[in-house]
C-alpha cells in the first residue's frame, strides 16, 4: 500500500521532535524514525490498528503517541500524531 504523512501529521512529528530535543535530541531521532518505521508497518498491515476517535479513522499506538490514520483500498493516509495525555477531540 501506499503511505502519505498528511501536512498536519508532519507538522506534529516537527513539533514533537523539536520539544523533544530540547532535553535530548538522540531521543528525538529515535522517536521520529520509530514513527517513520510503524507508519511502514501501517502500510504492509492496515487494519493493525484500532477504530479511532474520529470517525473513519484508525489509530496505532506508538510509545506515548497515537498515529491517527485512515485507509483505502490502496492508501494509508496519517492524519495526525498525538501525545496520548494530550486532548485532541
Amino acid at each position: 500500500m501506499r503511505l502519505i504523512w498528511e501536512n498536519a501529521a508532519l507538522a506534529d512529528r516537527e513539533e514533537i521532535g523539536a520539544y523533544i530535543a530540547r532535553d535530548n535530541p538522540r531521543a528525538a531521532l529515535k522517536l521520529d524514525a520509530l514513527f517513520v518505521q510503524q507508519a511502514a508497518l501501517l502500510a504492509q498491515f492496515p487494519h493493525m490498528g484500532h477504530r479511532g476517535r474520529a470517525r473513519g479513522t484508525r489509530e496505532w499506538a506508538v510509545g506515548s503517541y497515537i498515529l491517527v490514520y485512515e485507509t483505502t483500498q490502496d492508501t494509508v493516509r496519517i492524519s495526525r500524531v498525538r501525545h496520548v495525555a494530550r486532548r485532541w477531540l
